[in-house]
């Protein structure tokens, strides 16, 4: 195969991944919104082959939700997409112009704080039309629901993608999916990025449980 068709496998592989853990991974969060880690896959996508890929796989996924196991229609398409493109597309640009750990974790973070502030305009915006409930009762929800839920997705979604982006990455190099680089330079493991993500991800979970009322 050459080297386009190759991409395109890999990218039919991770709409498939993220579209079943958009499927099958619903975590309660707060109130009605649950956490899905299908963007963490979308972002590794980005990280791989650029912004427009990781657009691209968001568009996908959340088409293929919309015919399949979404039940909020065209309305969730396009808080999916929103949603999607502002974290993954964010952080795949940063790190194109950066390719290093440095690059992948300023993107993250970057991509983390901006895709909550999008969300909760947007939030504030379509909420009270899907719900049909009037936007003052919305406006209520933002600090005690939204801006929780957005940062805990978040903070998951680019703790696990920087713990995850480096082997399957290299995972796909073995496969001859990817061309390998031309020097192999055997790096020592992380341990700072592992410590950090840990971190995080323990963070959100103990967050989850203080807003789900078991702690």
């Amino acid at each position: 195969m050459n080297q386009t068709t190759k991409k395109l496998c890999v990218l039919a592989m991770i709409c498939a991944v993220a579209f079943i853990l958009a499927a099958i991974v619903r975590v309660p969060v707060v109130l009605f919104l649950r956490y899905d880690p299908k963007d963490v896959v979308i972002a590794i996508a980005g990280f791989l082959y650029g912004p427009m890929a990781a657009l691209m796989v968001a568009v996908v996924v959340a088409v293929v939700q919309m015919f399949t196991v979404s039940q909020t229609g065209p309305i969730g398409l396009l808080m999916n997409i929103i949603a999607s493109a502002a974290f993954c597309c964010t952080a795949a640009f940063i790190y194109k112009k950066k390719r290093t750990m440095s690059g992948a974790v300023i993107g993250l973070a970057v991509a983390t704080l901006f895709a909550t502030i999008v969300m909760m305009l947007w939030n504030y915006i379509i909420t009270p039309i899907f719900m049909d409930v009037p936007r003052q009762a919305v406006v209520g929800l933002l600090l005690s629901a939204f801006l929780p839920f957005n940062l805990i997705s978040n903070t998951l979604n680019a703790a696990f993608t920087l713990l995850l982006y480096k082997p399957i990455k290299s995972a796909l190099q073995a496969s001859n999916l990817m061309p390998a680089p031309e020097t192999t330079v055997k790096g020592k493991i992380n341990i700072g990025i592992i410590v950090g993500s840990g971190f995080a991800i323990l963070t959100c979970i103990l967050w989850v449980m203080v807003l789900q009322g078991y702690i």
